[in-house]
């Protein structure tokens, strides 16, 4: 489960000077001990019980303009500072059951009961209410191949909540959790990690009752604008697909150049032997995800190569049905004999 870090700090300091104690060298947020380290700044920030409150009236005065510029998630969430490269500061808002936000959304928008790792580490504290629950899991990264529908080793650890001046750090790749409505409204102070390498790395979700990958939630715009480039006329951009294809460093790209490189094929047999140089690779991801393709490829194949079910003609209004059976073929020609508007 994630790391439950112990901090006893009772003084309290700005926001200002954790983001001064994080600009420091040694601060490595992709390395544990180095993010645990500095739980107690975040600790201290959180027993600061006024900046939250005076940032957000301070964000409505001026219109939300540096979120709306900032914050790439949802309302749900409040940038506090994002500056650099390798880490940022936000606040998270989650609402219970009895709240009329989620009341009204559901809980997609707030990720309760979606089992998910994630693909970078946070470091949390609880700072306003009860806490979310969570249902903790852990699992051997190493070990997966990122196929959905794979079985993964997922070893069940403990139900917890984040409380009020409880610290947790969520190590990447690691810690699954179930998250939870809490039973009140709550929220939490996050260090974030942040690196240019994130998007490239896939993060998972997962069905606990069958221990299987159920999704990969990672996705990038390059993988929608190949799609784009495969079926653009010029010849330089189907170059850079297919360069993609050949040798990509994130094994998800890669997938995704030879998927489209065969969906843009000009035959199945084509599409086919694409999937099959990429079912070949070394790549196991690659490899799986391209086996699975072809086998759709393969079932669908009359389909695609235009043996659908012919449309169903219109249904005519009785006028038009009498002016096709009864009038002279050239009259008929000439009348508007679409189906009626209702």
């Amino acid at each position: 489960m994630a790391r439950v870090v112990a901090c006893e700090a009772m003084e309290a300091i700005e926001l200002g000077d954790l983001v001064q104690a994080l600009n420091d060298e040694s601060f490595d947020p992709a390395e544990e001990e180095s993010f645990a380290a500095v739980a107690p700044l975040l600790k201290r920030l959180a027993n600061n019980r006024h900046f939250l409150a005076e940032m957000a009236v301070a964000e409505l005065k001026d219109r939300c303009h540096r979120q709306t510029l900032e914050n790439r998630y949802s309302a749900q969430v409040l940038i506090l500072h994002r500056a650099t490269e390798k880490f940022f500061i936000r606040a998270n808002f989650w609402p219970s059951e009895r709240d009329s936000v989620l009341k009204a959304s559901g809980t997609s928008p707030f990720f309760y009961h979606v089992p998910h790792d994630h693909n970078f580490s946070f470091l949390t504290v609880g700072y306003f209410g009860p806490g979310y629950w969570s249902e903790y899991y852990e699992y051997d990264y190493s070990r997966v191949v990122g196929l959905p529908g794979e079985k993964v080793d997922l070893t069940f650890v403990e139900k917890t909540r984040l409380e009020t001046g409880k610290i947790m750090l969520y190590r990447a790749h690691r810690d699954v959790h179930d998250q939870l409505p809490p039973d009140d409204l709550s929220v939490s102070i996050n260090i974030m990690e942040a690196s240019n390498r994130l998007p490239f790395l896939s993060q998972y979700r997962f069905d606990v009752k069958r221990c299987e990958i159920a999704g990969i939630l990672t996705h990038t715009s390059s993988e929608a604008l190949l799609a784009l480039a495969a079926n653009h006329d010029g010849a330089n951009s189907r170059d850079l697909v297919e360069s993609f294809a050949a040798h990509h460093p994130c094994d998800r790209i890669q997938f995704a150049a030879i998927r489209e490189l065969a969906g843009s094929a000009a035959d199945a047999d084509q599409g086919l032997e694409t999937l099959a140089r990429g079912a070949a690779s070394g790549n196991a991801f690659v490899a799986g995800m391209s086996r699975r393709e072809m086998e759709k490829l393969q079932a669908n194949r009359s389909w695609i190569e235009g043996s659908r079910p012919r449309e169903k003609r219109p249904e005519l209004s009785p006028a038009a049905a009498e002016c096709r059976d009864n009038c002279p073929a050239s009259e008929a020609s000439s009348l508007d004999i679409r189906p009626q508007a209702c």
